[in-house]
């Protein structure tokens, strides 16, 4: 990928040479309880994420009552979002429970009193969500309070990523980065499309990475290998809780070792530089390597022929490519059979 500008979040950067910032979604996955959100917050925390996202959204304001019926849901649309709604005056408090257990909170704001409510308490950042990046003036909106901003592209075509990013370079706001997504719950793998986060990323020189909504924990860990810089992932207590999001959501072992495995990645790509054995391969690198030994005893002054040699581990003799240089020169000393060979016995 490219190199574009770090973005700090709080007390972390995002981009390159940077380990990959984790997001906790718990979205709507709280189910209206103020404790099972804290609990979620201090699972995250414990878990290894970086930070812990909410949506606040209003279903008087996200949902026309009118509309039809979901294939994938039971109920009305805006009656479920109206379940689903985060009690506003929650937010400050969960905001500082969060910073009293080191988790960065914020949010997906999908209206503007919403944006203003979560300025009060002092984000750090905002989030748009998939299905709000056509409404472009709520992005100017979000972007001119010039904090770091995340938008999936779940749905999105590079015209309309292109549009969001336009709006926010108007406000003068380029700390952007955007996630691959794919706007299916669950999300199967195939159309995770991993390889769209470096179209983006070259296209637009911005910070990409992956909003994940697949059931598993892999595409995720992938995805760190294909350069993602920030991972958002469903977080849940419990898969079988009630709820339209905690069944293809994480839980808070199934998240700690995700983010072990995409430390483990991020550990594992190295610098790309061969150089040689690494300090814990020494071992293996003498003994385990060949390097060119007596096949029979040679006794001292005889010139050694080809057949008086065979390369063998371990690798504490002459090297094998250096053969040739062996073969018509004479021992110094005695060499008993199945003897390591090196330049100072000949």
């Amino acid at each position: 990928m490219n190199n574009p500008d770090k973005i700090e979040i709080g007390v972390k950067y995002v981009g390159e040479g940077e380990p990959s910032y984790i997001v906790a979604e718990v979205g709507s996955n709280h189910n209206g309880d103020f404790q099972i959100a804290k609990e979620l917050i201090g699972t995250a925390a414990d878990a290894g994420a970086d930070a812990i996202k909410f949506q606040v959204f209003s279903a008087e304001k996200h949902y026309s009552r009118n509309t039809p019926h979901h294939s994938g849901y039971n109920e009305n649309l805006y009656n479920l979002i109206k379940k689903l709604e985060i009690p506003r005056e929650w937010l400050a408090d969960l905001k500082s429970y969060s910073d009293k257990k080191g988790i960065l909170f914020f949010a997906s704001p999908c209206d503007y009193e919403a944006v203003n409510q979560l300025e009060e308490i002092g984000v750090a950042l905002h989030k748009i969500a998939s299905f709000e990046i056509v409404d472009l003036e709520l992005i100017r909106y979000v972007a001119r309070k010039q904090k770091p901003l995340i938008v999936s592209t779940g749905l999105a075509n590079m015209g309309e990523i292109e549009d969001a990013y336009r709006a926010c370079l108007e406000v003068n706001n380029k700390n952007v980065i955007f996630l691959q997504c794919a706007s299916s719950y669950p999300s199967s793998p195939d159309i995770m499309n991993l390889r769209a986060m470096e179209t983006i990323s070259k296209t637009f020189n911005v910070n990409t990475g992956l909003s994940d909504h697949t059931q598993d924990i892999h595409v995720s860990v992938a995805s760190v290998a294909m350069g993602a810089k920030l991972i958002e992932k469903h977080f849940t207590l419990d898969k079988k809780m009630v709820g339209p999001d905690h069944s293809f959501a994480t839980e808070p072992r199934e998240f700690a070792r995700m983010v072990k495995q995409i430390r483990d990645v991020e550990s594992a790509l190295g610098t790309g530089m061969k150089c040689g054995p690494s300090p814990s391969e020494m071992e293996n690198f003498e003994k385990a390597r060949r390097s060119i030994h007596a096949a029979c005893d040679i006794p001292n002054g005889t010139e050694i022929t080809k057949n008086m040699l065979i390369t063998k581990r371990p690798g504490y003799g002459i090297r094998p490519k250096l053969i040739d240089i062996v073969i018509g020169r004479k021992s110094r000393i005695d060499i008993k059979e199945d003897r390591w060979i090196t330049w100072e016995m000949i």
